[in-house]
């Protein structure tokens, strides 16, 4: 008894194209042919196509089928590698799906920073842009510290430094600025740490310094980083001089 190469593939429940792979991979032996020129499988060759595609179900890697499929003594270190590594994807999998989860329950936009979805609804496009970029510099410690502060509902500056237009005048912008000073003063007491945040940084201080300050002038016009000059020089004042928070940032987004 013999099969062309669709009657195997039809056989092992796979398809005639995955059954070509393995023959230009050297994983499974070509067959002799008839007369018209056609492959003829025999038995062997269903079993071996059907040992090299359970091995593929096991997720271990087709580079690496040929030692598995010949019974190698590295088989079990290759299964133990392919294990931990099928782990890793369910773990990652678990992970988005509690994302997601969040993400529904509290309304958030999809590409809401990981584990802010809950404070979602409190973070201008602005905010999350930022957020995005503190997720690749900040460590998880001060990314906590950032979710609680943007949870902080007695700071109400979000909307009004967001819809701030560019040619707001001096008196908004003065009234602005003394208010975001007050959430920067109190943020600073409840996280001292903002004073100088380089122990918490994983890309480095002046690498963080120019993304953010650069993030900052693309993000808010000019009225808006006015408002956070004016209000982190106004924070300096009332902590009796002390630098806050390292320059110019929003305190809901310090860089």
């Amino acid at each position: 008894m013999s099969w062309s190469t669709r009657e195997l593939a039809d056989l092992a429940g796979t398809t005639v194209n995955t059954v070509r792979h393995y023959h230009r991979l050297g994983l499974l032996e070509e067959p002799d042919r008839r007369y018209n020129g056609y492959k003829q499988y025999e038995v062997r060759h269903l079993v071996s196509l059907l040992r090299i595609r359970r091995l593929a179900v096991l997720g271990i890697p087709l580079s690496r089928l040929g030692n598995a499929a010949d019974a190698d003594p590295g088989t079990a270190e290759v299964l133990r590698e392919v294990d931990a590594e099928l782990q890793q994807r369910i773990d990652a999998l678990h992970q988005a799906r509690a994302h997601i989860a969040a993400i529904i329950e509290h309304r958030a936009p999809a590409d809401v920073p990981a584990g802010f979805e809950a404070v979602a609804s409190r973070l201008s496009e602005s905010d999350r842009s930022i957020v995005h970029l503190m997720t690749r510099f900040y460590d998880e410690e001060a990314l906590e510290d950032i979710r609680k502060m943007s949870a902080d509902e007695s700071d109400d500056t979000g909307p009004d430094i967001e819809n701030l237009p560019a040619d707001a005048d001096e008196q908004t912008r003065q009234a602005l600025a003394e208010r975001v000073a007050a959430v920067i003063v109190k943020h600073l007491a409840n996280y001292p740490w903002l004073r100088n945040p380089a122990g918490h940084l994983s890309q480095g201080h002046q690498l963080s310094t120019e993304t953010f300050g650069n993030a900052l002038t693309e993000l808010y016009n000019k009225a808006q980083l006015d408002v956070l000059v004016r209000a982190n020089k106004i924070a300096e004042q009332m902590m009796g001089g002390a630098q806050p928070a390292g320059g110019e940032r929003t305190t809901r987004t310090p860089d």
